[in-house]
């Protein structure tokens, strides 16, 4: 089948290889047309996945209703904070694809609106179905073909299936969900625990101090996601638990950078710079998280400390004594 993945970025170019590795015709596009014109001779993408060859099946394309076509699917692949844009171009162009189901994998919440993305693109596209594709993935290693296993949910089950065939492999292993919300808040939330995780990396405190935040951690994200409308069950899993340990854990996680860094006594501005363009979604959706605990009335005292850390100056070390210095309670 036709699939066409609407970014030039690191995760879209990862996912590229998966599918033309299964044999659809892949359709790469972004917003740069000169960037495309540099993947396509180079047949890399230097900037955000150095080093990783695209398969010679893979073509790209700058016109948008070009490139969904008589797509069977559409992979939203655009960092959460500039989706709005693409999906605004691709409102315009929809039409020309083959009905196509949106398959999201990006993780994070809009700034200012707090909206996931299944509830963007339903602002733009209220009539297309629609899937998300979350789960513990980085993509420097699924582009080397690193076995990996992830989650795809939608509300109707043959289209979790169809995204289950379409990107299941010898070395990619896609398992199903009908909970869309929690797939995708795990996804989002566990960037605003994985920079405390990095925090206490640049603290250089040990081993036992994170295995107690990624442990907490999970637990706030779970309640969080049922009062946004999750099931607990699934925050267990591949798209909560999983991707938490990955993005806590990993040298290539993003959001553990930023938290090491600020361990180490940065400034959020000047890491950002360091990193270019490369997003840390968890910077943003720290934001969201704070915004979002608040008005459902659900506890989250380590999304809490990480918002006055990032975005209020708040010291890593004052925040760390708070957290340790709150009232005595019963685990569960």
């Amino acid at each position: 089948m036709k699939i066409a993945i609407l970014s030039d970025g690191g995760w879209g170019s990862a996912l590229s290889g998966v599918l033309a590795d299964n044999g659809h015709e892949v359709v790469m596009w972004g917003p740069f047309a000169e960037y495309l014109d540099e993947m396509r001779s180079s047949r890399e993408n230097r900037k955000f996945l150095k080093g990783i060859k695209f398969r010679d099946s893979v073509t790209f394309e700058s016109c948008m209703s070009e490139a969904v076509r008589d797509a069977a699917l559409i992979v939203l692949a655009t960092p959460t904070q500039y989706l709005r844009g693409v999906l605004s171009k691709l409102q315009l162009c929809y039409g020309a694809s083959d009905n196509a189901l949106l398959v999201n994998v990006a993780k994070g919440i809009e700034e200012n609106s707090w909206l996931r993305i299944s509830q963007m693109v339903a602002d733009f596209l209220p009539e297309a179905d629609y899937a998300v594709l979350s789960g513990p993935s980085h993509a420097e290693e699924v582009a080397r073909c690193v076995p990996t296993a992830v989650v795809a949910a939608a509300k109707n089950e043959a289209h979790a299936l169809l995204v289950q065939k379409a990107f299941m492999n010898k070395y990619f292993r896609v398992y199903t969900s009908d909970d869309v919300v929690s797939v995708e808040l795990g996804g989002a939330l566990k960037n605003v625990i994985a920079i405390a995780a990095g925090i206490l990396d640049g603290m250089k405190l040990g081993d036992n101090p994170k295995a107690a935040l990624m442990t907490r951690g999970i637990a706030e994200v779970g309640r969080l996601g049922e009062a946004l409308g999750g099931s607990p069950v699934t925050f267990s899993g591949l798209s909560g638990i999983g991707d938490l340990i990955v993005t806590c854990c990993s040298g290539h996680s993003r959001n553990r950078h930023v938290g090491e860094e600020l361990g180490r006594g940065k400034t959020l501005d000047v890491i950002l710079k360091e990193m270019d363009m490369v997003v840390a979604e968890g910077v943003r959706t720290s934001i969201g998280a704070y915004t979002l605990a608040r008005q459902a009335g659900v506890e989250t005292p380590i999304i809490d400390e990480i918002y006055n850390v990032v975005h209020n100056n708040v010291g890593a070390i004052e925040a760390l004594e708070r957290l340790m210095n709150r009232s005595g309670k019963n685990e569960f």
